[in-house]
C-alpha cells in the first residue's frame, strides 16, 4: 500500500490508489483523470511528497459518479459539475425536520445510493477479474 507520509494513519489504515489502479477500475485514460480533477473541484486526490496522486475512497467514489454522470446519463461537463455541487448542498442541508422535502429527497438518495452501490459492485468485480 502506498504511503503519503503522514502519521495520523494510526489505528485505521486508509486504502490510497494510484492514479493507474483508479484508471484501471475506471476504465478510463489517467488523462481523463486529471483532466476531471481540474473539471471537477470536488475531486481532489493527495499528492505524496513525490507529486504522485492518491486516491482516497471517497475520490474512487467520485470518479465512478462523474464517469456515471457523463457516460451514462449524457450530462456535459458544466451539468455533471452542476448536479454534483446541487446535490452535495442538497444533502448537507438537509435536516431532520425538514418535512415538506422529505419524500423527493428520500427518492434521490435512494437513487444515488443506489447508483453508488452499482458502480462500487462494479470496481470490485474488476478487482476480482484481475487477480
Amino acid at each position: 500500500m502506498p504511503n503519503n507520509g503522514t502519521a495520523a494513519k494510526v489505528a485505521t489504515e486508509e486504502r490510497l490508489y494510484r492514479i493507474g489502479d483508479v484508471s484501471r477500475l475506471a476504465a478510463v485514460k489517467a488523462f481523463v483523470l486529471r483532466y476531471w480533477e481540474s473539471e471537477f473541484p470536488m475531486l481532489q486526490p493527495v499528492k505524496n511528497s513525490n507529486g504522485q496522486r492518491l486516491y482516497r475512497q471517497e475520490d474512487v467514489d467520485m470518479v465512478f459518479r462523474i464517469k456515471r454522470l457523463l457516460y451514462d446519463e449524457g450530462f456535459t461537463i458544466a451539468g455533471a459539475r452542476r448536479h454534483l455541487q446541487e446535490h452535495a448542498g442538497a444533502i448537507e442541508s438537509e435536516s431532520p425536520s425538514g418535512h415538506a422535502s422529505a419524500g423527493g429527497a428520500a427518492q434521490l438518495l435512494s437513487r444515488k445510493m443506489l447508483l453508488d452501490l452499482r458502480d462500487t459492485l462494479r470496481a470490485f468485480l474488476t478487482l476480482l477479474e484481475r487477480r
